[in-house]
């Protein structure tokens, strides 16, 4: 087994590698300049002719030394300059967590390497070390027992710890899995890897500066500066990429004496939480925040989610048992505070929403979900699919062929059977009989048609409209989708004016140059979905407002799944095959005998938003 100082020798050499190619770029650079002056010095020793050729040669040497160390300036200054991307975090001072701060520096003496110099949290499963000792990320530390401004010292990089983590994690598993993390302190305190990395992460900041770049005047002489930036990134990236393995090698060498048997199960919770995280906002979150709210506790969400999930799902099975043993959170003063500042900040990375709570972007509690963000998506749903329906084109319900003429013996006719908004079931191979009641003539029945369904939001209309147009569907699917598109528009540069980095900042959130120049969110949960996704998540939203306010359903909660209808108290699943039968195939049959399942009367009309 290779020891933790071969890791760190292995590191330091790609690190001196790429430091080389620092020293040839700017001997490259001065090489005019040295050029010119041996010509200069030449002339004023006798060393050289003096002839109008070598006086022209003066000349030229001299001009493209000026040159080239104008542009090595501009090029130095870009690079000293720009801020290094930053992963945004929720900064936790020692005053609010001091058992984590008492954990992580335990855990760094008895790995005989430095203490991160602050932790932070980050909305995501994953930990690693970042260096923030860049002079726009902070004031520098200086050295004691020296005048200020005379010596910089090298500073520690920063523990980011990802939150679900802290709210799953016993303190025991969240100790073995930080030790590779800390670990990495040692390697990243070496001088050579530091000033490596410092170089590569110059350099990207340095490109991001130069994309951002628009105005002609700025533009030309910053896109100078990213050509070299990227000439140098493509030079150093083996040398970078092998040191950052050598690296993370070494730490985990290191790592190997402490809680090596615990890191098998926390490394097994990783996974979990992970599974868990994502259908937290995939499935519960992203409803809230197109609504312009969001979960104030997603980090205690998980614990739900990954426990129900330990319910189902056998191979997750006695991992909840788990529960019984300290959380991790409990090493914060005040978790509730923190799990509030990291939920905004996951709205804010995966969804685009402001930096801030405002009128339109208010926190909601688990208790308040259903009724809050489950009942009004749904009303919101049903009313857009109703305002599409209004401005479809009219079209004549079909009219039924004449019965033919029963025989004289024939004994009389049975009720036709009725859908549920009253009108004659209209279902494929079944016509009802035209023939009129005893008691009333027969005369003009041929030419009616049946009853229109009754006005007003009522599912009996969407059903209908659904099953006898076969151009319906896709026709109300496209427009769905542009209307969603457009208020999607209309909502992303509502947040893209209220949040800013002016505000990021002011809450502690720094991103770097280039981080969030892209737009808002920086990583979206789910891909546009089609036209036919959005008419059933239409569809399942009018069939759930039906349901709670003519069946007594009501809406809930599902940590997995998200919106849930409740029916007595249970969950029903069942709802999604009968909904995409007359989505797809324009067939109603499944969704009825759903509905009478359930006792819904769609031909009342429902609440709308």
């Amino acid at each position: 087994m290779a020891s933790p100082e071969t890791g760190v020798l292995a590191a330091r050499a790609r690190a001196l590698a790429v430091l080389r190619i620092r020293s040839t770029a700017l001997a490259v650079a001065l090489l005019p300049a040295a050029v010119a002056v041996v010509l200069l010095a030449g002339r004023a020793t006798g060393h050289l002719g003096a002839g109008p050729g070598w006086d022209l040669a003066r000349w030229i040497a001299g001009g493209l030394a000026v040159l080239s160390l104008l542009l090595t300036a501009l090029v130095a200054v870009v690079v000293a300059r720009a801020r290094p991307a930053l992963s945004p975090s929720v900064p936790i001072s020692e005053k609010s967590a001091p058992d984590l701060y008492r954990l992580v520096r335990d855990l760094a003496d008895r790995l005989e390497v430095p203490a991160p110099s602050a932790i932070a949290l980050t909305p995501d499963c994953d930990s690693w070390l970042e260096d923030r000792t860049h002079r726009a990320h902070g004031p520098p530390r200086r050295a004691k027992g020296r005048a200020d401004g005379e010596r910089r010292v090298p500073e520690a990089p920063v523990l980011v710890i990802g939150s679900p983590f802290l709210w799953w994690m016993r303190v025991a598993e969240l100790r073995a899995l930080l030790a590779p993390v800390v670990a990495g302190t040692g390697p990243s305190a070496h001088p050579d890897i530091a000033a490596a990395r410092r170089f590569i992460r110059g350099l990207d900041a340095a490109v991001a500066v130069s994309a951002r770049a628009r105005r002609p005047v700025r533009g030309l002489p910053l896109r100078f500066v990213g050509r070299v930036a990227r000439l140098l990134l493509r030079a150093g990236r083996e040398h970078a990429t092998i040191m950052e393995r050598a690296v993370a090698a070494a730490a985990s060498e290191r790592a190997q004496t402490v809680d090596y048997g615990l890191r098998i199960v926390a490394q097994e919770q990783v996974g979990l939480a992970y599974a868990g995280w994502d259908r937290l906002l995939t499935r519960v979150a992203l409803p809230a925040w197109r609504m312009g709210r969001w979960p104030s506790r997603l980090d205690a969400g998980v614990v739900s989610a990954l426990t129900e999930l330990s319910r189902r799902d056998r191979l997750a099975d006695g991992f909840a048992s788990r529960l019984g043993e300290r959380p991790a959170c409990d090493l914060l003063e005040e978790p509730g505070a923190i799990d509030r500042a990291a939920s905004l900040l996951a709205a804010r990375l995966f969804h685009g929403g402001p930096a801030e709570p405002g009128p339109d972007w208010s926190p909601v509690g688990w208790n308040q979900y259903p009724e809050e963000v489950v009942d009004r998506k749904w009303r919101l749903e049903a009313a857009r699919l109703h305002r599409v329906l209004d401005n479809l084109p009219a079209t004549a319900l079909p009219v039924a062929p004449p019965a033919p003429a029963a025989p004289a013996e024939d004994p009389a006719p049975a009720a036709p059977p009725l859908s549920y908004a009253r009108t004659a079931a209209r279902t494929p191979g079944h016509h009802p009989p035209e023939r009129p009641p005893a008691d009333e003539p027969a005369m003009g029945r041929r030419d009616e048609q049946p009853p229109a369904p009754a006005p007003g939001p009522t599912l009996a209309r969407v059903i209908d409209r659904l099953t006898h147009d076969a151009c319906a569907g896709d026709l109300v699917a496209a427009r769905l989708g542009a209307e969603v598109e457009r208020e999607e528009r209309e909502e992303a540069a509502r947040q893209a004016a209220r949040g800013t980095s002016q505000q990021d900042a002011a809450i502690g959130v720094a991103w770097g140059d280039g981080m969030a120049e892209g737009g808002l969110p920086l990583f979206p949960l789910q891909p546009p979905r089609t036209g036919r996704e959005l008419l059933a998540d239409h569809v399942t939203a009018m069939v759930c407002c039906a349901a709670v306010d003519t069946a007594g359903a009501t809406p809930g909660l599902d940590w997995l799944d998200g919106p849930a209808l409740l029916v007595d108290g249970a969950r029903r699943s069942d709802l999604g095959r009968p909904v995409l039968s007359l989505v797809d195939d324009g067939d109603a049959e499944p969704l009825r005998g759903w509905l009478t399942t359930i006792g819904v009367r769609p031909e009342k009309p429902v609440r709308l938003v």
